[in-house]
């Protein structure tokens, strides 16, 4: 970052941000008009250095739909990782688990526990969460075709590693499908099929297609009639000049950074026809969508599909890096000893996190309690449209993820409207108290992340926000906006 976003009323946060510009390369973060200095977390929300809470409407960008620091799926977490009763600096955990502590006492300075990196080696703990992770993919709808787990440290890795499955299946059929406008990742093949043809880096293996947008602009289209005749004859298009060429068709089931486009179920399922159809695989990156985003454990439930292979990741660890495809075991085992390894993918962090998330889900139930929330939020969020700024609310009905695209209005355009709704919520306008009003400090806020595809914010908190909360949040939401209207800008 050339130069450091500084805030009123917030030296500690003010200091982390200098200090940052100086010791890391501005790349590493999107832009974001506010520059968030996050200290703590706990479920729903962040606290800054100076004490301010804000609600969190990101998740870390879909990863902790459990909510930040959940006390059962930390203890779940430890427990896979047998860290039972472990002493460290004087301090004795009171976690739940082996109550035999005499392990740790005959290695000196060390103890003994799953080893945080295990490369090339198999350790326990991973061959339980693959066998976890498959028997929960097969256990649900769209699921039968999950025979294998290809472990990955990052979601982009694990499009990687799919594409290069699906390309070793049959070394003669080279071409890849994407939908056009998809975010997929930033390396390699994954940035590959993530854009349209324009962008830069282009491999003239992959061929795009067109994904519903304007049919879908605004959630009260919903329920519309769909006709994907004209999509179809895209498809066939390309069948007919590339034929046996093409190895696998790879999308998002709802376009996520793309600005938030949730298509009709009929689509989704037309490209999954046309697949079967010509023997092409298809394949659901599902690394933003996974784990409740759209009211199911996965997206194919939701939209009624069985696809040959299942890219997860974000949520599937709640904050642990994890990703893996999960798919047929004939495209997995295409490839060769070595082919996909690394020096992270599989290790027992990464399995640990996963065992933590699928049993927290069960126990909690949390995808049946989330519905209320979720209507709350969503009703929140079209209240917004009031406001001659705001011109689509865009989600997945009874899920946890929307986008509110901005319009230009009064000699701003839209992406500047975006970026001020964003600090406006961050600077927030609903002090805890009198002292805090006085001072302007302790104000509780929302916190947003820069705009997808320039005007569109997204709005995804953790899966465990309670109604009342969403009620709150979105309340804060809607008297931000009101407040960049009377005033026509953040001051």
């Amino acid at each position: 970052m050339t130069n450091s976003i500084q805030h009123t009323h917030e030296p500690l946060s003010n200091h982390n941000r200098k200090d940052l510009t100086f010791t890391e390369p501005r790349s590493l973060r999107t832009f974001t008009p506010t520059q968030a200095v996050l200290a703590e977390s706990a479920g729903v929300f962040h606290w800054t250095p100076e004490g301010r809470r804000l609600y969190d409407f990101s998740s870390g960008v879909l990863v902790a739909n459990l909510g930040h620091n959940p006390r059962g799926w930390m203890g779940r977490f430890f427990h896979h990782m047998g860290y039972h009763n472990l002493p460290i600096g004087g301090f004795e955990s009171s976690i739940e688990g082996n109550d035999d502590s005499s392990q740790y006492f005959d290695c000196g300075d060390f103890f003994r526990a799953a080893p945080m990196t295990a490369y090339n080696a198999i350790t326990p703990v991973e061959v339980v969460a693959n066998r976890l992770l498959l028997e929960l993919m097969n256990g649900r709808p769209g699921g039968s075709r999950m025979d294998q787990v290809m472990w990955a440290a990052s979601g982009s890795e694990a499009v990687q590693k799919a594409l290069w499955a699906c390309l070793a299946r049959d070394p003669s059929r080279d071409i890849i499908l994407a939908t056009r406008f998809g975010f997929h990742g930033k390396k390699g093949l994954s940035l590959a099929i993530t854009g349209c043809e324009q962008d830069k880096e282009r491999d003239p293996r992959v061929k795009f297609i067109s994904f519903p947008m304007i049919e879908r602009m605004d959630l009260s289209q919903r329920n519309d009639p769909f006709d994907f005749g004209p999509y179809e004859l895209e498809l066939e298009i390309l069948e007919k000049q590339f034929g046996k060429r093409i190895t696998a068709l790879c999308t998002e089931p709802y376009l996520g950074g793309g600005g938030s486009y949730h298509p009709p179920r009929e689509f989704l399922q037309g490209i999954q026809a046309f697949c079967r159809k010509h023997d092409i695989i298809f394949v659901l990156d599902e690394v933003q969508s996974n784990f409740g985003r759209t009211g199911d454990w996965f997206a194919f439930e939701s939209y009624g599909l069985e696809p040959d292979l299942v890219i997860l990741g974000k949520g599937l660890g709640n904050g642990v890096p994890v990703a893996a495809v999960v798919g047929r075991r004939d495209i997995l085992g295409s490839l060769d000893f070595g082919e996909t390894s690394d020096t992270w993918s599989a290790n027992p962090l990464q399995a640990a996190a996963t065992i933590a998330t699928i049993e927290e889900f069960q126990r909690t139930n949390i995808l049946a309690t989330m519905k209320d929330s979720s209507a709350n939020i969503e009703a929140g969020l079209v209240r917004l449209k009031e406001y001659p700024f705001v011109a689509h609310v865009r989600g997945e009905k009874g899920g946890m993820v929307w986008g509110v695209e901005f319009k230009e209005y009064g000699g701003k355009t839209g992406p500047e409207w975006a970026n001020l709704f964003v600090l406006a919520n961050y600077l927030g306008g609903n002090p805890r108290n009198a002292m805090a009003s006085v001072h302007g400090q302790n104000s509780d806020g929302v916190h947003l992340l820069g705009p997808l595809a320039k005007k569109v914010v997204r709005i995804s908190p953790p899966l465990v926000m309670t109604p009342d909360q969403a009620k709150d949040s979105t309340e804060m939401l809607f008297l931000a906006a009101g407040r960049l209207l009377s005033q026509g800008q953040v001051v």
